[in-house]
């Protein structure tokens, strides 16, 4: 049904690829196959930097795969959940979409639900029920 790019695609297969615990093992291994073979090398400073070559290119292309895989993970979620703030009846529509708001807005809108759950504990302690809106 949509269509996604070519680089979303990859993406999303390498950091599948790379969570797997058997890629995690293949790493272990050819880390473990770097130590054996140090006294082969003498402990060279080109065995060194081998291995320190293909650690630091393969962290920095994983960072930008994960960090695209994590934006697409965060927003389908923030999507989720506006789409059930949208559809539950007596919810806040001005809560669509916070996450693009200014600070200052954001730690407003913080401190009313942060007061709202300070009033709903004390509410519990008196034996009074947590459910429901806090509107009249």
């Amino acid at each position: 049904m949509y269509k996604t790019n070519v680089y979303a695609r990859f993406s999303k297969s390498a950091s599948h690829f790379c969570g797997r615990p058997r890629t995690f093992m293949m790493a272990v291994a050819l880390i473990l196959f770097w130590v054996v073979t140090g006294p082969v090398f003498k402990f060279s400073d080109t065995w060194q930097l081998v291995i320190n070559t293909g650690t630091t290119i393969i962290t920095f292309l994983m960072v930008f795969l994960i960090q695209n895989t994590q934006n697409r993970d965060t927003e389908a979620i923030q999507i989720k959940l506006d789409e059930l703030i949208r559809a539950t009846k007596g919810a806040h529509n001005a809560l669509l979409d916070l996450e693009e708001l200014e600070d200052k807005s954001l730690m407003d809108f913080r401190q009313k639900y942060q007061s709202l759950a300070a009033s709903a504990r004390e509410a519990l302690k008196s034996g009074t029920k947590d459910t429901g809106t806090p509107e009249p």
